[in-house]
């Protein structure tokens, strides 16, 4: 089945030998593949979502992409971005204190002409961001909501895709390790496993979700994003691989985890990693090196999503050094 898709990435990201990383762990052969290098708006793993979440919106009459997140989300940076490349309208909808002067993403966003609409207590997103999109439409303003995450069944074939995408480049991988939270990215590499044949196993180091939740949520997003390719591809929670150990600071809580893994990619490879989500997914990957998880013959495949102005945000500049 063809589904509808717009072109935003630069595709396909390179797949880059962490040797020095390696040696320094002493662990298994480590790689990583750079979705911080998908292109828009300064790449992560969104762009993938987008190509097909744009497609779906512009088939729909939309005039206006709408979603939320965080003060420095990564999601709607991204978003913000392909509206603009679309010439459509963006609403962001955004928890977190509003600093005096924008950095990191925040920045970025209003650079990209998005309308914030601030929310203090992140208790009321969900009715904030409701009411926003009643009243875009009461406007005639044609708005499209791009879920949390861009992680819907249609967002979700970014990654199946990716998958794909990988297999293409020839990489032989015994692991895939990466950041997961909303769940979408862990679904469409969950589907891609299953549709391209992908013998090695997919885990998702959990940024702030249960365990249980995440196996329960992914499972039925992937099974639900396959019917847009095809006939229902049933999975389980049993399906799903995801490890909660490294979330329980707390969603964008800055530890000694973070911090170590954010210096060592940086000293030892020279890649930049974000301070919410692939520097606590990369804190995981690094505990499980040492704890033995994966063999030393193995070959681990880092998935790098991105999300790196959030290093520039005052939240974490002082907090990232010291």
């Amino acid at each position: 089945m063809s589904v509808p898709r717009v072109r935003l990435a630069h595709l396909p990201t390179p797949v880059e030998e962490m040797p020095h990383l390696t040696q320094s762990l002493g662990g298994p052969r480590l790689l990583v593949k750079r979705d911080d290098l998908t292109g828009l708006a300064l790449g992560g793993n969104k762009t993938r979502k987008l190509e097909f979440l744009v497609a779906e919106a512009e088939a729909g009459g939309a005039r206006t992409l709408v979603t939320a997140g965080a003060l420095q989300s990564n999601h709607c940076r991204q978003t913000a971005a392909a509206a603009a490349r679309f010439g459509m309208g963006c609403v962001l909808v955004l928890t977190g204190e509003t600093p005096a002067s924008p950095t990191g993403n925040h920045l970025l966003d209003l650079l990209f002409g998005a309308r914030v609409v601030p929310v203090a207590d992140r208790a009321d997103r969900d009715r904030v961001l409701a009411e926003t999109v009643a009243a875009l439409s009461a406007d005639g303003a044609a708005p499209y909501l791009v879920p949390y995450g861009g992680s819907s069944p249609t967002g979700a074939l970014g990654y199946a895709f990716a998958m794909e995408e990988l297999l293409a480049q020839g990489v032989e991988a015994d692991w895939l390790v990466f950041g997961t939270s909303s769940g979408g990215t862990h679904a469409g590499l969950l589907l891609g496993q299953r549709l391209f044949g992908f013998r090695g196993k997919v885990l998702g180091i959990s940024i702030d979700e249960p365990e249980e939740w995440l196996k329960a949520h992914v499972s039925a997003l992937a099974s639900d994003a396959s019917e847009r390719l095809g006939p229902r591809i049933s999975f389980a929670p049993a399906d799903v691989l995801a490890d909660d150990r490294y979330c329980r600071a707390g969603y964008g809580v800055l530890t000694d985890l973070e911090r170590e893994a954010i210096r060592l990619f940086a000293r030892h490879e020279g890649l930049l990693l974000d301070p919410v989500y692939t520097g606590r997914a990369a804190g995981g990957l690094i505990d499980l090196v040492r704890k033995g998880v994966f063999r030393r013959g193995e070959r681990v495949l880092f998935w790098n999503t991105g999300g790196q102005p959030a290093l520039f945000s005052e939240k974490y500049q002082s907090a990232l050094l010291s």
